[in-house]
């Protein structure tokens, strides 16, 4: 049987589940998404965009699936505190696919602003997600899309109405827990009113030794002069396989600035799709990766400048140690009506190990005239100069190493604009380069190790 069969097999025969156990707004997407999954199945490796990853062996594995909607026995507000310092935020929890609404943070929100489940709001907010939900993720073009919305019951709806800014940040903390391995289907859908102004900050964690296989799409509306910070972090187990597919859409003036981290994981693949479609929208993508071990991670972009002086940016940058593999497409994408656009794309690399491996790829597709693009990539090794340097100097190599590769990734880190996460990603990415446990120290979920 290949990998495709087991999903529609269990698709026929669980719909009236999947459906009693949802919303009637997400239900009547799935037929579509189903004969969509039927006709593309998972693409192979010779299609484009999946070059570098497999997804046909990634979801070969028979994972459970909790269809049903049994209840989870954890309070995460009882169970995990946040320690990152100085960081005030509007707290939520995703177990596993569900938003958590048994206890909600005390902070009141803005007059307006939702934070909700997806089917909640389905049901009460019809209006404002039935006029985007699957718009931008089209089931058409891509195997995750379709196969999330075959399956998908639950998930986060956040609006932020015209004119409203959230001084407080949003954390949503997606943590991961089962008895057995399972397969989690969550969706994300966030809608910025005209001018709204918001910071989102996602953390995955993994509270079981478990292998779990995830797929998210997300898909964000950023209306005029709309501003957003995305951060999303992942700090997972090597057993932990995660499918992240990001479109997002920003009309005239807005800016959006998106940041992945992945600091562990086991297989990785974050796709982001930007479509600049008002004039002067402005985007920033930024990346870190930290592998090692036989750990993979893919990072594949899309930014489409439709509209005149839109402005986008990319910085990716990896790390990989032991056998870790990495892989990096990013398409520039600038149309014929769109003069006057500026972009910039750059993905540095650094293999400390000759068995670590790196794929990059960054593309340049350009039909206006009147532009200013470029674009490059590097990929090399710690500097043996630089290292004999600073053991001349009395530090030890081991600790030399450390402070190149921690130097070579601090430039990502210092573009993120939150203050109290920035110095946070500091601490956690020159602990993960130490080898030690990158774990939340105020987390009673998680057990020691992993």
């Amino acid at each position: 049987m290949n990998s495709e069969q087991q999903y529609i097999d269990l698709f026929t025969q669980c719909r009236d589940m999947i459906d009693r156990h949802s919303a009637p707004l997400l239900n009547g997407q799935r037929q579509k998404a189903f004969e969509e999954f039927c006709r593309q199945g998972f693409p192979s490796k010779k299609v484009e965009r999946y070059k570098y990853t497999d997804l046909a062996e990634a979801f070969a594995p028979d994972f459970g699936l909790n269809l049903n909607r049994l209840e989870i026995p954890v309070n995460p507000y009882e169970a995990f505190k946040c320690d990152v310092p100085n960081l005030s935020t509007s707290l939520y929890f995703l177990v596993n696919d569900a938003f958590y609404e048994k206890a909600l943070p005390a902070v009141s929100l803005p007059e307006g602003v939702v934070v909700c489940s997806l089917k909640q709001a389905a049901e009460f907010y019809p209006e404002l997600v039935a006029s985007r939900y699957a718009h931008l993720a089209r089931v058409e073009k891509d195997a995750i899309n379709a196969l999330n919305t075959m399956l998908a019951q639950d998930g986060l709806f956040v609006y932020v109405p015209d004119g409203v800014v959230l001084d407080r940040a949003l954390q949503i903390v997606t943590i991961l827990r089962s008895d057995v391995d399972l397969m989690v289907n969550r969706r994300v859908l966030i809608v910025l009113g005209k001018r709204a102004e918001a910071k989102i900050l996602f953390c995955d964690h993994a509270a079981n030794d478990r292998q779990f296989l995830t797929t998210q799409v997300v898909e964000v509306y950023a209306a005029e002069g709309a501003h957003l910070e995305l951060y999303d972090l992942e700090e997972t187990h090597a057993r932990n396989r995660r499918f992240s597919n990001v479109y997002i859409d920003q009309a005239a003036d807005s800016s959006v600035t998106s940041a992945n981290i992945t600091l562990l994981g086991g297989l990785t693949r974050n796709r982001t799709d930007v479509t600049l479609s008002g004039v002067r929208a402005e985007v920033n993508l930024y990346g870190c990766v930290v592998g090692d071990k036989e750990q993979h991670v893919d990072n594949n972009t899309l930014i489409d400048h439709r509209a005149e002086y839109g402005t986008s940016n990319q910085l990716y940058k990896y790390v990989l140690d032991d056998r870790a593999t990495g892989a990096f497409a990013g398409r520039i994408l600038v149309r014929e009506n769109a003069q006057h656009s500026v972009s910039n794309e750059r993905n540095a690399n650094l293999c400390s190990t000759k068995e670590a491996h790196m794929y990059t790829q960054p593309m340049l597709e350009i039909y206006a005239d009147d532009v200013k693009c470029s674009h490059g990539a590097t990929v090399g090794q710690l500097d043996e100069q630089a290292l004999f340097y600073m053991q001349q100097r009395g530090i030890s190599r081991e600790e030399a190493r450390m402070l190149l590769k921690f130097a070579f990734v601090g430039e990502v880190i210092d573009a993120i604009a939150l203050e109290a996460l920035r110095d946070r990603l500091h601490h956690l990415v020159e602990k993960r380069f130490r080898g030690e446990l990158s774990r939340c120290a105020g987390c009673r979920l998680c057990p020691p190790e992993l």
